[in-house]
């Protein structure tokens, strides 16, 4: 029989390539099964050498912003349990994305992200991440919420179809409902201990009483300045779109694109699905809702592989190389780097 010393070798050197084999071939894999792929690619060759060029360039740099301030979100947050540096923060986002891209709503990024930190640390650092992600979905929720409201009042003279007014309450109901949800979601957010708290009473939790410490200590000014980490990323996530779908001849209408991109990251939030399948739910909610400015269904379905591909495939391929050189168990505690 195996022992766990022979278990943790195989895991320190044999998990990590096998796992990269396996990312590798799925991303390959699912990217190629796309349709319409050597549509939008023959579209973004085209761009690239056109006057639009730069805002694609733009877009690939604001990637970078992106996860860069992603790292130091997570390091912040972090800093109560395990201080780490910027550079072993960046891995461990990158790390993480490869392991979402195969997982439901990408829960797989929190597991991928905590292998970075030493074994005693990482059940707290996960419910640490949980936080991060949490401040990221109240952003989209109070924006997407905004966005509802907008779009109804100002879909007719967007041509709206002649019916539109028989769910013109629908889409009332909903956004009452949405910024319902907003501001409870931001009451929760602002005293997470109180919630922490309750749960603590739950019957049977008691053991996860350590786990859950962690975030009842986090002081309401790391909260606010992760919030407005949250909020810098979205604004990020919303220009590389803008920019894409004028790069791709879309439509300059950059008020409107923007809450109609409110809405569909409101809607891929509320939506379950697994990183790597985000691309058909993406392009059919894109075409539904960039459809009342523009009629150029291969710019919208270009823009939308695009963000996908900047954004989450590409950060994927790196952590994925990252994760190479990962040992998952140490006999001591790795050093900050």
């Amino acid at each position: 029989m195996l022992n766990n010393k022979n278990i943790k070798i195989f895991l320190n050197y044999w998990l990590g390539p096998i796992i990269f084999g396996w990312l590798a071939w799925s991303i390959y894999h699912q990217v190629k099964s796309q349709p319409d792929l050597y549509a939008s690619w023959n579209t973004i060759n085209s761009a690239l050498n056109g006057n639009q060029a730069w805002k694609f360039w733009m877009v690939l740099f604001l990637m970078a912003v992106n996860w860069s301030i992603e790292a130091r979100k997570w390091a912040e947050l972090l800093a109560p349990l395990y201080p780490v540096s910027f550079a072993r923060s960046m891995k461990a986002i990158l790390a993480g994305l490869a392991f979402a891209v195969n997982t439901p709503n990408r829960i797989g990024e929190y597991g991928g992200r905590v292998i970075y930190l030493p074994e005693g640390k990482r059940l707290q650092a996960v419910s640490l991440t949980l936080i991060g992600s949490y401040s990221q979905l109240l952003v989209t929720v109070v924006l997407g919420s905004a966005g509802l409201w907008i779009f109804n009042s100002s879909v007719l003279p967007l041509n709206a179809a002649n019916n539109w007014q028989s769910y013109t309450i629908w889409i009332r109901l909903l956004s009452v409902v949405m910024t319902t949800i907003s501001v409870l979601l931001l009451l929760v957010y602002l005293r997470i201990s109180w919630l922490v708290r309750f749960v603590e009473k739950i019957p049977g939790i008691e053991k996860w009483g350590r786990v859950l410490m962690v975030v009842d200590h986090l002081p309401v000014r790391i909260l606010l300045r992760v919030l407005g980490w949250s909020m810098f990323r979205y604004v990020i996530f919303v220009i590389q779109y803008i920019l894409l779908l004028q790069c791709f001849g879309v439509t300059n209408d950059i008020w409107m694109t923007w809450w109609m991109i409110s809405i569909l990251f409101l809607a891929l939030a509320i939506v379950p699905t697994v990183a790597l399948a985000e691309l058909g739910i993406r392009g059919k909610l894109a075409l539904e809702l960039f459809g009342w400015l523009s009629a150029n269904q291969l710019g919208i379905i270009t823009a939308t592989f695009s963000i996908w591909i900047v954004n989450l495939v590409l950060p994927a391929v790196l952590g994925s190389l990252l994760i190479l050189r990962i040992k998952i168990f140490s006999t001591r505690a790795p050093q900050v780097k």
